[in-house]
């Protein structure tokens, strides 16, 4: 068996002022054929896992390029297409092939394509013809459109939320994949729109059990080889926006079908009950500073570069400032001209420095003072369960007692990592301050004496109801009361 198998991966936040060009893949994942390191990154697992799986059948592995851009806004045209055409060459040169297996993340928007993975797709299926498999994993925040659909044999979705399966779920696309490939199953994909919006953190109920009963089917019935959730991405202003559940059967589409509704219209009857609770900064700090031991994690839950913004908001850091927070840190902030300062100044520098606040409306102000330039690193890392993220050359300052981490690349605080690669102890802080949604629980929770999620400012659009949306359809909860009441494709408000 010959097989081909790349990456090509970002998350949009229509709203974001952050556009991504070539060089944000660069800065977080570009690896030519035959490049990509031993360890995955979210979207990429289908390769690493894929060298095993193929060592193991002797079978051809052919890679393709994997490219991987930290969530912002807009992709650069020129950008994308010059990805896409990248891995399609790599793809015509390859041929013929049995399979193509990819890593995908299912929310790209670029200038002039409001479905760049879905014209992938069907480039890739112009290019194989109709008889060749094709099938991706996707990260479940993503839009499913009928277009991917048409042009995929099927896809397997992270199950977590926080994403701490994707090499679990890569696993399972092989599993099929081979299955496929030696004749034991003929995989078929149905699919239900659940016609809302909403956010389905794993780490909490109800989403906690849904989760569990989807593994349990997939289990103890043999037709069933796949069920997912397309949770969608409620920052990406486009038409097919949502949740959508998938059935993968082997060969049986009447029943994947009326799982997939089944599924789908149990999470709809649970809409609006699976956000963990929220609170401003105040009282954030109000029950932070109330706890005798730390750490107290706060989690800036909607200024985070993993959804798509700057992760340069103060909001929670002036609050603190003004109470005269001490043993406290913050991880992170992202300033690259800050970094680059403090840097020329090096360690142990006494400077004074605006840093924070830059990228839009609603994420606080610029914070002025004079700082201690505690360490600097190059090419700092952390850890994100079986892989790293790179968050560029960072600085730790100290501000009034309060330690503070500022990134030269935005990513999202995955891992008390964070903290140690700049020198600092976050189990000896009674307050850390990280920019995350979720993503941060699986680490975090292991340290953590409280977490509390804080709504502060407003750099997101976390409330789809309010939401200037252009393109995302009006049938859809919370936008209408009952779209289910209300006919396909209905404009009724």
């Amino acid at each position: 068996m010959r097989i081909f198998t790349a990456a090509l991966a970002t998350e949009t936040n229509t709203f974001s002022p952050i556009c991504i060009d070539r060089r944000a893949f660069e800065d977080s994942l570009y690896a030519p054929p035959g490049e990509h390191p031993a360890t995955p990154t979210l979207c990429t697992a289908p390769i690493t896992v894929g060298r095993k799986v193929c060592t193991d059948k002797g079978w051809t592995l052919i890679e393709g390029t994997a490219a991987w851009a930290d969530p912002a806004g807009l992709i650069n045209r020129q950008a994308f297409e010059s990805l896409r055409d990248e891995i399609l060459d790599q793809l015509r040169a390859a041929m013929p092939v049995d399979a193509v297996v990819l890593g995908l993340h299912g929310a790209m928007v670029a200038d002039g394509y409001l479905d760049p993975e879905g014209d992938l797709l069907t480039c890739i299926r112009e290019i194989i013809g109709p008889d060749i498999l094709l099938c991706a994993e996707l990260d479940p925040h993503s839009h499913l459109t009928a277009k991917r659909v048409a042009a995929a044999d099927f896809f397997v979705v992270f199950k977590e939320f926080p994403h701490t399966d994707f090499v679990d779920r890569a696993e399972d696309l092989w599993r099929i994949a081979v299955d496929t490939l030696e004749g034991r199953v003929k995989p078929v994909m149905s699919v239900f729109d659940c016609r809302m919006i909403d956010v389905f953190p794993t780490s909490r109920e109800p989403m906690r059990s849904f989760v569990d009963r989807l593994v349990a089917i997939e289990m103890v019935d043999p037709e069933v080889l796949s069920l997912s959730v397309i949770h969608g991405f409620m920052a990406g202003d486009v038409p097919e926006m949502g949740t959508k559940t998938i059935v993968v059967t082997d060969g049986h589409p009447e029943k994947g079908a009326m799982l997939a509704r089944e599924l789908g219209l149990d999470l709809f009857a649970k809409r609006g009950t699976f956000m963990m609770p929220q609170i401003d900064e105040k009282a954030a700090l109000d029950q932070a500073l109330a706890y005798p031991e730390g750490p107290v994690v706060i989690a800036d839950m909607w200024d985070n570069p993993g959804g798509g913004t700057a992760g340069d908001a103060t909001v929670i850091l002036e609050e603190m400032l003004a109470r005269g927070v001490t043993n406290a840190a913050v991880g992170m902030i992202w300033d690259p001209i800050a970094v680059q300062i403090c840097m020329a100044a090096g360690e142990g520098a006494e400077i004074p420095l605006r840093f924070g606040a830059k990228s839009a409306p609603g994420t606080g102000h610029p914070i002025d003072g004079l700082v201690k330039v505690v360490k600097v690193v190059p090419s700092a890392e952390m850890r994100f369960g079986d892989s790293i993220a790179p968050f560029g050359d960072a600085a730790h300052i100290n501000l009034n007692g309060i330690d503070i981490i500022l990134s030269s690349v935005r990513v999202q605080s995955y891992d008390p990592s964070l903290f140690t690669a700049l020198g600092i102890d976050p189990t000896a802080k009674h307050l850390l301050v990280i920019k995350s949604t979720n993503h941060f629980y699986a680490a975090f929770s292991q340290i953590a004496s409280e977490i509390l999620y804080c709504a502060a400012g407003t750099p997101y659009p976390n409330d789809p109801a309010k939401t200037a949306y252009r393109h995302v359809r009006r049938d859809i909860w919370p936008i209408m009361a009952n779209p289910h009441d209300a006919p396909e494709g209905s404009e009724a408000a």
